[in-house]
């Protein structure tokens, strides 16, 4: 599914979705470690990093 630029969320939306990932990723990322899933915790901690990273540069790009 493609969208047109003019559908496309601001950087405060893009933000906001992003740390909303890194919450719920976290969040997911305990509840698998809690119950010996090692390997499903791991790739949610890295959904956790990508979805960090991609807040900080919506914010920085928010900000120019």
């Amino acid at each position: 599914m493609s969208v047109d630029a003019d559908q496309r969320p601001g950087p405060c939306e893009r933000t906001a979705a992003a740390a909303y990932v890194a919450e719920l990723s976290s969040d997911l990322a305990r509840l698998a470690r809690r119950h010996g899933l090692d390997t499903l915790s791991f790739i949610l901690e890295m959904a956790r990093l990508e979805a960090e990273t991609a807040a900080q540069q919506s914010q920085v790009e928010a900000a120019h």
